[in-house]
């Protein structure tokens, strides 16, 4: 099986710091990012794409349904 490394999520550039400075900053970091990334989802009747005009169609009677939805 192999195993797969992740790129580290911080990399100290400057410094010494010592665990619990890195535990801090670690801390910090994780709390401003979301673990999941949000899903607006939106219900139909609110939807703006619905007021988007479609394609036209061809075939008998179009003409009056061309204004349902």
């Amino acid at each position: 099986m192999t195993e797969e490394r992740a790129e580290p999520v911080l990399r100290v550039v400057r410094g010494d710091p010592d665990d619990e400075q890195l535990a801090a900053l670690l801390a910090v970091v994780l709390s401003r990012t979301p673990a999941t990334p949000a899903h607006h989802h939106r219900p139909g009747w609110s939807d703006r794409a619905t007021r988007l005009r479609t394609g036209l169609r061809s075939g008998p009677g179009v003409w009056r349904t061309s204004t349902w939805r």
